[in-house]
């Protein structure tokens, strides 16, 4: 059996989706570490993987340091994104060497250095859409100046650090050309432009895992329809819009279970009798029973969300999720609306809308095919072992130069 080191940023839209790829490959008698921050130790735990600790420079950043990921705030994230790579590599780089990676692709720029430095292969895990010459995220969704001398500067740093670990094309760097392969945590029909996607792209959709360290959740027994309200846990400072969840949720038959994150719950004014108000809930425990989702759509809500059949209204709050919320819209799994549009009349009469739409239900019950066709984390495990057989028995040999256009 082989070695399979995991490592991923710290945010929980990173980790989550690959818990249940970690357990697969525990269960089949491959020894797993997993770097992770003490934060996350707990839910890293559940899988049986062996904990690598580590400590993150991003546990000092609030929730409103958090960048946007566009624009000029995308130049800074990639500075954030430098910081930490610099910061986890003499951290992580000790002990006996795995026989193979698995890395988070749009964050974990470390776990990629590390397998080239190792001489192992890597696979890299994309718990969001993925791009190619027929969708962009960027394209499409973010805007930035190259020419900027804030992303020119973080760009010359970081191939000074690429060239000085034999890693000299910085384009194919960031684009993770050395992957064994990519697997994509979404089913294909949920990817724009989907059927582009060829080699190198395996989409087997989200494995989820029990995640019993957060606790359970059982509905009151007043039999009203369920409806659960977050904005995930990186975006989530935005009283107002707690606020007007309140007064939409004000005297209707429904029971709502609302997270706030980061805002005071003290600071929301009265909470109705029908909504209770946490800074965390057990998402997958309330969407168990949950009728109707009122989320931001990061996308592994959105994938839990659909795992359950559970219509969503989705109010985005960075422009991935606004890539995320308009696939929502334009598959028919529920609405989108824009945040500066959300009042507690909008809010209300989207959320009726979607959980009495009999055509969101249909639309439900295809796309959940559509994740029990993708397989999940068994179906991941396969292309991790696929790997381990074609790529780990011939002896390491040294990585190939890359084409002399470095930045």
């Amino acid at each position: 059996m082989a070695t399979i080191a995991f490592f991923a940023p710290i945010g929980a839209g990173h980790i989550n989706p690959t818990l249940g790829l970690a357990s697969e490959l525990v269960t089949r008698g491959h020894r797993v570490t997993y770097a992770t921050t003490e934060a996350n130790a707990a839910r890293v735990a559940e899988t049986g993987a062996e904990i690598v600790p580590w400590t993150s420079t991003w546990d000092s950043l609030s929730l409103d340091d958090v960048p946007q990921m566009h624009g000029k705030e995308l130049v800074r994230a990639m500075g954030l994104l430098l910081e930490e790579t610099l910061a986890a590599l003499p951290q992580l780089d000790r002990g006996q060497h795995p026989d193979l990676v698995v890395h988070d692709g749009p964050l974990c720029w470390w776990g990629r250095i590390l397998a080239a430095r190792w001489r192992v292969p890597a696979i890299e895990t994309w718990p969001n859409l993925v791009s190619n010459e027929h969708w962009s995220m960027h394209r499409e969704y973010t805007t930035f100046n190259p020419m900027s001398f804030r992303f020119l500067r973080v760009a010359l740093r970081l191939g000074r650090l690429l060239r000085a670990e034999g890693l000299g094309n910085l384009q194919a760097f960031l684009r993770g050309d050395r992957a064994a392969i990519r697997l994509i945590l979404l089913p294909r029909a949920f990817q724009y432009a989907g059927e582009t996607f060829g080699d190198g792209f395996a989409f087997v959709g989200p494995g989820l895992t029990g995640r019993a360290f957060q606790g359970e959740w059982e509905p009151p027994r007043d039999g009203l329809p369920v409806m659960l309200v977050s904005l995930g846990t990186g975006y989530n400072n935005r009283p107002d819009f707690y606020r007007t969840v309140l007064q939409a949720a004000q005297g209707r038959p429904w029971h709502v279970v609302m997270a706030v994150g980061g805002a005071d719950p003290s600071a929301l004014g009265q909470i109705p009798p029908n909504v209770e108000v946490h800074r965390h809930v057990p998402q997958l425990a309330v969407l168990r029973h949950a009728r109707a989702f009122v989320t931001h759509a990061g996308m592994g809500s959105t994938m839990e969300s659909l795992h359950f059949g559970v219509p969503m209204v989705a109010v985005p709050q960075m422009a991935e999720q606004r890539a995320n919320a308009d696939r929502i819209a334009e598959l028919g799994l529920g609405r989108a609306l824009a945040p500066a549009a959300v009042t507690a009349a909008a809010l209300w009469q989207a959320v009726e809308e979607v959980a009495d739409d009999p055509h969101v239900r249909e639309r439900l019950r295809w796309m959940q095919g559509e994740l029990t066709a993708a397989g999940g984390a068994r179906a991941a495990a396969d292309e991790v072992e696929k790997v381990i057989a074609e790529r780990s028995v011939p002896p390491r040999s040294e990585p190939k130069a890359e084409s002399d256009n470095s930045t």
